[in-house]
């Protein structure tokens, strides 16, 4: 999901604080967590990985965590993502597309009941910070367009301890969510936690400790499970051939890549060769790209795919005759090394099912937003992903 701030200033968040004499802890891993490389031997905390459920709606575009796996010898354990004094568990989407750490609370009623809250009457080291303020996504769970204001938080701030199993990070910045739209009452979890290109919250608090500044993702479909999020590593088990990397385009919290081009069925046009920054969010479902542009790629699919005046942003076809149309969407970028390279979205993914108010009608999967270029789960889920903070670059590998 990306919020409305990201696309200027991201979301203010108070500076981490950690102990100095926070002693760092190295969790024993999982087999299926790549070995430790040379080039990242001297640190203190080994990655961690993070199994993620498909948040499954009739199709598989989002996904989200709620338990955190760690290796026991010989058997292994589990524990959720934890705040306050004694823990409270809560689960979150993991969000490329946004920055801070914000669930729902026991200050929200009727609008939350849908999850688990945290009571932060009952946490000994929760402090209040004392400010109320909301925040606004431009694009949400699911497929439909957001409409508005209709994915809107009302937050309170505060600080605690943050922990991911045995790792802290005491008086983390967070926000407690005191109100919400009804479009985030079907969430299954409890809140978002920001992964932005810049590190804040525990993340940040982590590399303070010595984990690594990178975050690897593995989103796969719910026919085949096991997707998870490595932070601090690469786990080389789960994709074959070499990782290509690509500088970030901006400076801002935005995970941004400059492309020159965007293909369909290897045919592209003027409107389609035009240079843009295109936003890569892990908790947003379809694409977003301008009208026009989103307009020349369905001229290059089918000329009975038209906006869906229902939904504005969203495009259908008679969902009769979507299954035989070649989608192929090739989007070229530049490695590091100076050579292009695509990005695939296969054909497969055009048809994000029919829609409620009109079932012979299917949603399709480009979503017209001007002034925003985004890509989400469509795209990510072909890929092994590596999000490297250090570095400021993106990281790919077919799977």
């Amino acid at each position: 999901m990306l919020s409305l701030l990201a696309l200027g200033l991201f979301l203010a968040s108070a500076q981490n604080s950690v102990s100095a004499q926070a002693v760092p802890q190295t969790i024993q891993l999982q087999s299926r967590v790549a070995p430790v490389s040379a080039t990242l031997r001297r640190r203190a905390l080994n990655p961690v990985t993070v199994p993620l459920a498909d948040f499954f709606l009739g199709t598989d575009l989002q996904w989200f965590g709620n338990k955190v796996t760690f290796s026991n010898s010989p058997a292994h354990f589990s524990g959720n993502m934890s705040v306050g004094t004694p823990p409270q568990t809560v689960s979150v989407v993991f969000d490329t597309g946004s920055s801070t750490l914000e669930f729902a609370s026991t200050l929200c009623g009727a609008p939350c009941d849908n999850q688990v809250k945290f009571n932060s009457a009952k946490s000994s080291t929760f402090v209040d910070g004392g400010t109320t303020s909301s925040i606004t996504f431009s694009t949400g769970v699911g497929v439909d367009p957001v409409v508005g204001a209709n994915y809107r938080l009302t937050l309170r701030s505060g600080t605690d301890t943050v922990a991911i199993g045995n790792l802290k990070a005491p008086a983390t910045s967070l926000f407690l969510i005191t109100n919400q739209t009804a479009k985030f009452g079907i969430d299954p979890f409890s809140g978002i936690q920001g992964m932005s290109a810049r590190a804040q919250g525990i993340f940040a608090a982590l590399i303070s400790q010595g984990l690594p500044s990178l975050f690897s993702l593995f989103l796969t479909p719910l026919s085949v499970g096991n997707a998870e999020m490595t932070v601090g590593g690469i786990d080389t088990t789960k994709f074959t051939g070499p990782l290509t990397f690509a500088s970030l385009a901006s400076t801002s919290a935005a995970w941004t890549l400059s492309s020159p081009q965007l293909t369909v069925n290897g045919v592209t046009n003027s409107v389609l060769q035009a240079r843009r920054s295109i936003i890569f969010d892990s908790g947003t479902s379809n694409i977003l790209f301008p009208t026009a542009t989103a307009n020349a790629m369905y001229a290059l699919i089918s000329s009975d795919i038209t906006p869906f005046a229902a939904e504005p942003g969203a495009y259908g076809i008679a969902c009769n005759k979507i299954s035989t149309l070649p989608a192929v969407i090739d989007i070229t970028f530049t490695s590091q090394s100076g050579s292009p390279f695509n990005l695939t979205i296969p054909s497969s993914e055009l048809n994000v099912g029919p829609f409620a108010s009109n079932p012979a009608i299917c949603q399709t999967l480009i979503n017209a937003f001007d002034g925003l270029s985004l890509v989400g789960g469509s795209l990510l889920k072909h890929y092994y992903s590596v999000w490297d903070v250090g570095n400021q670059r993106l990281g790919f590998a077919a799977i």
